[in-house]
């Protein structure tokens, strides 16, 4: 079901299509970059944390090799960051751990992009499970994801 979240959401830009499934697994970073033939910087990790109110997500989409910063997070967004529990993250995100992709997730969801991501011309979401992925510009990650916007909530690398 994650899968399909994430190809009727990118069905509505035309790129249900270009959804990568390679057989090798891409639930985790190192995964996917060997998977799919890339650093692992270069996979676009979606960070799945509880929201203010702790009852909703709020997604964060950094770099494969970035770690958030839990100060420059609270700084920016007034809430010190819970990364959601197992047993929430399909209910919350509408994917599976491992496959969490800010594509589909339920509406009112914010999705924000960390400039950790602006290294790269092309980087690689997960799309819905733990072996897809699909290759975006900056651009189409940012349209795509009906992200807030760009924000700095990683650690320096």
């Amino acid at each position: 079901m994650s899968m399909e979240l994430a190809r009727q959401h990118l069905a509505k830009f035309g790129r249900d299509g270009d959804i990568i499934v390679p057989e090798a697994s891409t639930a985790t970073v190192e995964e996917a970059a060997a998977a799919l033939g890339v650093i692992p910087a270069r996979i676009a990790k979606t960070l799945a944390v509880y929201d203010q109110t702790g009852e909703g997500a709020f997604i964060i989409v950094v770099a494969g090799d970035a770690k958030l910063d839990n100060q420059k997070f609270k700084a920016r967004f007034g809430f010190k960051p819970h990364m959601l529990k197992g047993e929430d993250t399909e209910r919350l995100t509408g994917h599976a751990f491992g496959g969490v992709c800010p594509f589909g997730v339920p509406e009112g969801t914010p999705v924000y992009l960390d400039v950790s991501l602006k290294r790269f011309v092309t980087v690689f979401p997960a799309c819905g499970t733990g072996n897809s992925a699909i290759e975006l510009t900056l651009p189409e990650l940012e349209e795509y994801s009906l992200s807030l916007g760009w924000v700095d909530v990683c650690k320096d690398l």
